[in-house]
């Protein structure tokens, strides 16, 4: 099994930037994709940014050109830099991973979820 856990998360300003980490703790890290979905209070999983192996990226309409998800091969832990932060962006975010082709149109397509770091813009 692949255990995700996030860290980074707080309170910033509208404008403002954050970064997101999620360590990685698996026997086999290749995973084929990582990605990170966000929850807004009474919403559903939000597919916003992913990564697959070939390093191709994917992101949601809504943080095109403010977001940006990298990964560290080397420390097993994936990212999310976050820019020019709005209030709307204000939400508990998950890092996911797959082994499969995964998409971010869809959650269920994620085998494996950290538990969440809260973002609040303020």
């Amino acid at each position: 099994d692949v255990q995700l856990v996030e860290s980074g998360g707080g309170s910033v300003q509208a404008g403002g930037s954050l970064t997101l980490s999620c360590a990685a703790s698996s026997p086999s890290y290749s995973t084929n994709c990582m990605g990170w979905f966000r929850q807004r209070p009474g919403g559903i999983h939000e597919g916003i940014a992913a990564i697959d192996s070939r390093e191709n990226s994917y992101y949601a309409d809504s943080v095109k050109g403010r977001f940006t998800i990298s990964k560290d091969y080397a420390k097993r832990t994936l990212f999310l830099h976050m820019s020019n932060l709005k209030p709307d962006d204000t939400a508990m975010y998950y890092c996911a991973a797959a082994t499969r082709a995964a998409s971010i149109a869809s959650a269920l397509s994620w085998e494996y979820w950290g538990q969440g770091t809260q973002v609040t813009v303020s």
